[in-house]
């Protein structure tokens, strides 16, 4: 039996080759009687089977020998393939790439591994995957990409690869890093109407400070930089330079690679002033009602972000009628010998569409069904651009996702139809609260606190507060299912154990409160929710040494131990642009408490508003004030128990935890029936770092009180015995939470007051 035996293989050189002797290894077509494959190691026979073109009984030519090895190539799973001939038995040989068993990195401390990992993955080469020359060399441009990202341009990248067992190969990515490549100057050349270092001040990224180790604003990036630079035209669009353009910019890396040195070139152009704003095109008969959409004012200065605001009111007012695809363009018409100009918005409604279905995108812990239930567009509906809006505020609101945004996508030979995507990025929703104050006198106080708002990607939390002080000591447990009902109808269930001792000696009295409560909120609005709810609470005085009057009072009257059955009812609006750092909007909040039933009867308030007000770019203003009131019901005493408590975290910064109002003639606070804080701030940048809102300063004045109708029995404690307090603190975002750090100043104290000039805490603005 005759022997034929060609070979193929992917390099051009050799395929002419073997064009070229083709008619000395031509083979007689044949047909094919079996199909051995040879040399597969960890590829699945059947992989091959698959790709190649001919099947037992076929017959068998060289075009077909040239196809199967030209197919089994572009698997990427061999470095060499063989066809040999035997007879009528075609017998394919594979040599198989060698498999990346693992990758490790040496000398990265910039990144996370994680992150590297990811990097080379998205350019082909991971673990499991086979290996080959060329993803290495890719992998290697990726790293130093990545760096230089970080403005390392120094960073070298050398690779070793070292042969194991069973045709698998380790890599190893020894990283020398260098340092980092920092902003030794800008410069601004070409403006005439504002000065340079007003400019400059725009900049995210500037020449470094005492700071910069942690704002890295020194550090050179193309996307900060390209970001600086539409700060800098959207500053002078708005100002009337409409014809202002950035005409270069030159980056200069010196040859240590550690120096940059930015200059931007620019025209300001002249000033023009807005003539006449004029419509033009098609507005479905409701001229008048996009009319009253236009900001732009004849009269005052060009701005270009007033001409946004109306295109983008006229595309979203469009989009309420259920046109998707509307165009509307604002045409300038130039006076260039009067600096005036007439602007023209041309609008074209183009088709009106609905809405085919919704997909989301991009959750990878949350369930699409928490994701769903806040939208009010409907699939099948006619597409609403006010609706979508409102279904991306609230599932942005939910708090579980870093990033929310919804795209519109055409459907295929469907024009009046669309598909809305809804891409989130997942981020932690964990959350700790931490609060700490130390005096002389009493040591270190702390409370803890830890919820999760999106439980197992449920849409349900779960959280636990613990209070760690001397005199008080908390456990609560409570869980909130946000859609109890498919209305939005959300359900709260409380258990909580406290106890109060001004001393820890256990011979002195105490206070021990259990019970449980649950709550219903029922949104009336997309901002607005009513809650209520009824609970079951029994408090117990432990009698001990120095047991306040008031308290012996109440027991003598009502015994020791005082069930209560409260129902509540409440309100909350909340418009805050944040929840961890507002920068602009209101939140109020409104709870009523009665219990009618029991021992104790009562009636218990508070009433919490809170303002941000943005005074500039970098200052933002904050007011927050709180009221309580309590009065006694069904013929009984205000239960002492249920008194309000002022001072420090929360309330007058500065005084002791708590130790605000009314005290007996042992000095222990008995709080009151009535409670007023109220809070104010200013937030400006952290010196140094920048335009970083992340970290900042900010002033404070506190004020507060106490009071309650036994002020009788206590000293210092009459309704005008108002504390106030004034300091400077610092505001960091962490990981954890908002941090917060005062240094406050009593300017209003009494004597016997207790004084806490540092505090501390995580997890709220005030």
């Amino acid at each position: 039996m005759q022997l034929n035996r060609f070979r193929l293989t992917s390099c051009a050189a050799l395929a002419s080759m073997i064009f070229v002797a083709q008619s000395a290894w031509a083979v007689n077509p044949f047909t094919v009687r079996d199909i051995r494959i040879e040399g597969l190691q960890r590829v699945e026979p059947g992989t091959v089977f698959v790709s190649l073109p001919v099947r037992v009984g076929d017959t068998y030519s060289d075009d077909k020998g040239t196809a199967a090895i030209q197919s089994l190539f572009a698997l990427g799973l061999f470095k060499d393939v063989r066809i040999e001939v035997n007879g009528d038995v075609l017998v394919v040989v594979v040599e198989e790439r060698p498999t990346v068993a693992n990758v490790e990195f040496v000398g990265t401390k910039e990144f996370e591994k994680d992150v590297l990992v990811k990097s080379l993955r998205d350019v082909g080469l991971a673990d499991g995957r086979p290996f080959d020359k060329a993803q290495l060399d890719r992998a290697e441009q990726e790293l130093k990409r990545q760096y230089i990202n970080r403005s390392l341009y120094a960073a070298q990248v050398v690779t070793t690869v070292t042969p194991i067992e069973r045709n698998r190969v380790n890599l190893t990515f020894t990283v020398v890093e260098g340092d980092p490549a920092n902003i030794s100057e800008i410069r601004i050349v070409g403006n005439k109407a504002f000065d340079e270092s007003t400019l400059r001040g725009l900049f995210d990224l500037d020449t470094g400070g005492w700071l910069s180790w942690y704002t890295k604003s020194n550090r050179y990036s193309r996307a900060k930089l390209n970001a600086d630079l539409e700060t800098l035209r959207s500053y002078y669009l708005t100002r009337g330079y409409l014809e202002f353009k950035i005409d270069s910019t030159q980056v200069a890396i010196l040859p240590n690679k550690t120096d940059i040195g930015i200059n931007i070139n620019i025209s300001e152009g002249e000033r023009y002033v807005v003539s006449s704003v004029k419509l033009a095109g098609e507005y479905l008969g409701k001229d008048e009602e996009f009319k009253s959409l236009v900001v732009i004012r004849p009269g005052q200065a060009f701005n270009a972000d007033d001409v946004a605001k109306t295109t983008k009111a006229f595309t979203d007012y469009f989009g309420n009628f259920g046109y998707a695809f509307a165009r509307v363009e604002a045409r300038p018409e130039i006076d260039r010998v009067n600096n005036r100009v007439a602007l023209v918005l041309q609008a074209n409604p183009s088709r009106r569409a609905y809405v085919r279905k919704i997909n989301v995108a991009g959750n990878t812990r949350t369930r699409d069904v928490v994701v769903r239930r806040e939208f009010r567009q409907l699939e099948a509906s006619w597409y609403d651009a006010e609706k979508i809006r409102l279904s991306r505020d609230r599932v942005d609101r939910l708090g579980y996702f870093g990033e929310v945004a919804i795209e519109t996508q055409e459907v295929p030979g469907t024009p009046d139809q669309v598909d809305l995507t809804v891409n989130v990025t997942e981020k932690p929703t964990g959350s700790l609260s931490l609060g700490a104050g130390y005096s002389s006198g009493d040591g270190l106080g702390l409370s803890f606190g830890l919820k999760q708002e999106n439980a197992f990607g449920s849409g349900n939390s779960l959280g636990v507060q613990l209070n760690t002080s001397k005199f008080n000591r908390v456990v609560v447990l409570n869980t909130t299912d946000p859609y109890f009902t498919e209305d939005g109808v959300s359900r709260t269930f409380d258990l909580y154990f406290k106890t109060s001792s001004p001393y820890q000696d256990q011979d002195y009295y105490k206070l021990e409160t259990s019970g449980g409560s649950i709550r219903f909120g029922v949104p009336f609005t997309e901002i607005d929710t009513v809650f209520f709810g009824a609970g079951l609470e029994r408090t117990t005085i432990v009698p001990g040494t120095l047991l306040p009057t008031s308290y012996q009072k109440y027991a003598n009257e009502y015994g020791y131990s005082s069930s209560a059955l409260p129902v509540t009812v409440g309100w909350a609006r909340d418009s805050r642009d944040s929840a961890l750092a507002p920068n602009s909007g209101r939140f109020q909040r409104a709870n009523a408490e009665w219990s009618f039933a029991g021992d104790a009867k009562y009636v218990r308030a508070t009433y919490q508003f809170q303002q941000y007000l943005p005074l500039s770019k970098k200052f933002t203003a904050a007011f927050n004030t709180e009221l309580g009131l309590g009065s006694s019901a069904g013929g009984r005493s205000y239960p002492v128990f249920k008194n309000f408590y002022g001072g420090g975290l929360g309330s007058v910064r500065g005084f002791e935890q708590g130790s605000l109002g009314p005290v007996d003639a042992s000095g222990t606070v008995l709080g009151g029936s009535r409670k007023l804080n109220v809070n104010m701030e200013v937030l400006a940048p952290f010196p140094g770092a920048g335009n970083d809102r992340t970290l900042r300063v900010y002033g404070f004045w506190d004020m507060g009180l106490v009071a309650g109708p036994d002020a009788g029995l206590a000293i210092n404690a009459d309704a005008n015995s108002l504390r106030s307090s004034v300091g400077v603190g610092i505001s960091w975002i962490s990981p954890v939470g908002p941090l917060r750090l005062a240094f406050a100043k009593p300017i209003r104290k009494f004597n016997n007051d207790r004084i806490q000039g540092m505090q501390f805490q995580i997890g709220t603005s005030f």
